[in-house]
């Protein structure tokens, strides 16, 4: 339904039962799928590529350019997951050449201001609280929980079921099921507690704490300490996606706090 006072270009492609209020903005180059709702002065640019029963609440922009100075127009995409919840005020920008889409996954919910740049990935079910800053080329796992007001430097990845603290500046990886607080950003145990709710046996918490204790507690450097998960960890998926992880960071992990 789309209601009065609305802008609605003639070659947006709006399925069935889309409600759009008053004042909201649908670009050219936009699909939004079914029983998705728009709220008053959203602004939906063109290449945005919402899926179904998204929410986008007002002051919001999906697909804004990418604020790039490397950026020429490119046609691009920002893709947005079925499901998900765009709060007041947040951004996603779509991408530039580099990737030519930025992708936020199903299920993700981004709490009012949070910023989404060009050409990030994110995976499923992944919430950004209040005022995340997201920089471009970021990388974000199924299940990650970010802080309010966690700023996340450009290239950086973070793994799945990771978790920060607010306020905190990433500009090193976080591995799968860590928790990264402190000032520098540091390792801080393990996500016992959301890994508990999402239904992970004792038994796999377990195994993720004994990697990680060889990782930070031993004084093992990074090169080492892979050396040893690869040799007493008996091999599993969750040890496979954490040494995945470490053999494919670029900017580094983590460190261990400082004593």
């Amino acid at each position: 339904m789309i209601q009065k006072f609305v802008n609605v270009h003639p070659n947006a492609k709006i399925a069935k039962n889309v409600i759009i209020e008053p004042f909201a903005t649908i670009h050219e180059d936009v699909i939004i799928g079914e029983n998705s709702k728009i709220y008053a002065n959203a602004v939906i640019m063109d290449g945005a590529r919402i899926g179904k029963n998204v929410t986008v609440f007002p002051g919001a922009v999906v697909a804004g350019p990418p604020q790039d100075l490397k950026f020429k127009g490119e046609i691009t995409t920002a893709e947005i997951g079925d499901n998900t919840v765009i709060r007041e005020c947040a951004t996603v920008n779509r991408a530039t050449i580099a990737k030519e889409k930025t992708v936020l996954g199903k299920n993700c919910i981004l709490m009012a201001y949070s910023h989404v740049a060009h050409d990030c990935t994110i995976g499923k079910n992944v919430i950004l609280a209040n005022n995340v800053q997201i920089a471009g080329e970021v990388e974000i796992n199924d299940f990650a929980i970010l802080g309010g007001s966690t700023n996340v430097h450009q290239f950086t990845r973070i793994g799945q079921h990771a978790f920060t603290q607010g306020g905190l500046l990433l500009g090193k990886d976080i591995p799968p099921y860590a928790k990264a607080a402190r000032f520098p950003a540091s390792f801080a145990g393990i996500n016992s507690v959301g890994l508990k709710r999402r239904g992970f046996s004792n038994e796999q918490i377990y195994e993720i704490q004994d990697i990680y204790r060889i990782l930070y507690s031993r004084g093992y450097n990074f090169t080492n300490a892979f050396a040893k998960i690869m040799e007493e960890i008996p091999e599993s998926d969750i040890k496979k996606q954490i040494t995945d992880f470490m053999k494919q960071t670029k900017r580094g992990i983590i460190p261990a706090p400082k004593k």
